[in-house]
């Protein structure tokens, strides 16, 4: 009994150490910790793969790749994409580990140029990457309202018509419900997320297994298809056959990769499971899905019943191999895993909000760079940021150009405003009033450090290219790619706004220590007038 109870005061010491070390880190950065460090490194490693959603994010974007370059660009865009993005998830780690902050790569990239350039620096990155991940919530949420859709296309045999205020109206319900759960402790949104990494890779290798065993061997294809040029098929109408095979990176360049750096508050020894858990869940994601890409090719039937009466490749596959119940009971799973990703993504903006609001990013005057005494919680900062997600859904109704136009928006910012740190961590290295103080996860200054660093950012430049070109031709208005212009716009505005009146209330990433020192003094004085007052 006496050995039990020391085992249990170790642990005990052990966890309070770690908290310790880690909040002290924070306070090194500047900022008093406001948050419960109750993500263990499974719940960590669990969060950062449901963010990217692995068989959920394949069944949103297989469409794309497969009906513009063909079956050969799914699978090799797939792995190509994915040893680039290794490198990218790489840099963004070691960033994340030296600053293992809710205000993830925006406070990241004000701290790693010299002072007079903070300030503005903080707040075009803040703001793209605010807005990048509201697009992101948002448009997952809308991907997870269609596949519920499809779900039920597949289950009338086709004998039923989507609307557009049907998909909006389940997209609001989702939204809202999400809104509620992230309104949960810490400790029930640690307790919850820690689950869905098995849920996440046991569909995936399910749907794999499964659609191997029941499609006849006499029905797959050849390799020339999967992999050779037979499967090379270029259907955008105008593009030549080369852009129309690199379409296929659209599908694979995940994105929010820096979203386990939002929760890094919450997190036990944030500074290694935080970077680990972006580090482990890029490789997972990337080998695992190109498997799934190429199981799902194999075994795709031919290429034109796809997409079928659903307008999802991916489900009309499986229903096609497995039958339409086993199809729908998986299907069900693949819902549930972009229902994770909905719920992390959320989560991870919401801090970001309160981080911005923190720092007096937005024209608040810090409202919603308040965490709840009942949950510990940014309650203000998840409504705020449920309720905006909610308005590009509701462009669907009167536009839908202009609401994929918003959509667009997520790639593109988001990737955009990772590279920015990464560069000005090289840029500035020398410079006298830049001090990165590299945390445990550190690729060095050697070749390894600087191939990962430069390699991310002229592939993610190259990437962003691609984003901006449209799908097909000849271009019209309903077929425009609208992702630069909208990223662009962001990045105007942000900054015409910044000096005709924002640099008035922002001057970048701002410590909170003096005011939590102010009011600890506050409270103690209260405590001991009370005291006197009971005596």
């Amino acid at each position: 009994m006496s050995e039990k109870k020391s085992q249990e005061v170790t642990i005990d010491n052990a966890s309070l150490s770690s908290t310790l070390d880690d909040d002290r880190v924070l306070e090194e950065i500047g900022y008093v910790p406001s948050f419960k460090r109750e993500f263990t490194n499974l719940a960590t490693i669990s969060f950062a793969f449901s963010i990217m959603g692995l068989c959920s994010s394949i069944a949103t974007t297989f469409d794309t790749p497969l009906l513009l370059g063909g079956p050969a660009s799914v699978t090799w865009c797939w792995i190509l994409g994915a040893s680039m993005c290794f490198t990218l998830g790489a840099s963004i780690a070691e960033i994340v580990s030296a600053f293992p902050t809710c205000g993830g790569l925006y406070t990241a990239s004000a701290q790693l140029c010299p002072k007079k350039h903070r300030a503005i620096v903080g707040w075009v990155v803040g703001w793209m990457n605010i807005l990048g991940q509201v697009a992101g919530v948002s448009s997952t949420e809308f991907g997870l309202a269609n596949m519920i859709w499809a779900a039920v296309v597949v289950a009338k045999d086709g004998d039923y018509t989507i609307t557009a205020p049907k998909v909006v109206g389940v997209f609001i319900g989702l939204l809202v419900f999400h809104g509620l759960l992230n309104c949960l402790a810490t400790r029930w949104l640690a307790r919850l997320t820690a689950g869905f990494v098995f849920i996440n890779l046991g569909t995936t290798v399910l749907i794999i297994i499964v659609l191997l065993a029941t499609t006849p061997r006499s029905e797959m294809h050849a390799a020339s298809y999967v992999f050779g040029s037979a499967g090379v098929v270029n259907q955008t109408g105008g593009w030549n056959t080369g852009i129309a095979f690199l379409f296929g990176l659209l599908s694979v360049q995940w994105t929010d990769y820096d979203a386990t750096a939002h929760i890094s508050e919450e997190v036990k020894r944030a500074a290694y499971a935080a970077p680990s858990a972006i580090f482990i869940a890029v490789i997972g994601t990337g080998l695992l899905g190109w498997l799934l890409n190429i199981v799902l090719v194999l075994c795709s039937g031919p290429l034109e019943n796809l997409p079928g009466a659903s307008a999802n490749a991916f489900l009309e596959i499986m229903a096609l191999r497995m039958g339409k119940p086993g199809a729908l009971f998986l299907w069900s799973f693949v819902c549930l895993t972009a229902f994770f990703v909905v719920q992390t993504a959320l989560q991870a903006c919401s801090r970001t909000v309160y981080a911005f609001s923190r720092d007096h990013g937005l024209p608040d005057r810090g409202y919603f760079g308040q965490v709840s005494r009942w949950t510990t919680t940014p309650l203000r900062a998840i409504w705020v940021t449920t309720l905006v997600s909610i308005l590009p859904g509701l462009l669907d109704l009167a536009s839908p150009v202009a609401a994929n136009a918003i959509f667009a928006l997520t790639a593109m910012a988001l990737d955009l405003s990772y590279i920015i740190p990464i560069f000005l961590r090289r840029y500035y290295r020398n410079h006298p009033e830049v001090n990165f103080k590299p945390g445990p996860f550190y690729m060095g200054d050697g070749v390894i450090g600087w191939a990962a660093n430069v390699n991310c950012i002229l592939w993610t430049l190259f990437v962003c290219v691609i984003f901006a070109l449209p799908n097909y031709r000849p271009v019209t208005a309903l077929n425009m790619n609208y992702a630069s212009a909208i990223t662009g716009g962001v990045v105007i505005l942000s900054m015409v706004w910044y000096f005709a009146g924002g640099r008035n209330h922002y001057k970048g990433p701002q410590s909170n220590l003096k005011n939590a020192e102010k009011n600890h003094k506050l409270r103690a004085e209260d405590e001991m007038s009370d005291g006197l007052h009971q005596a």
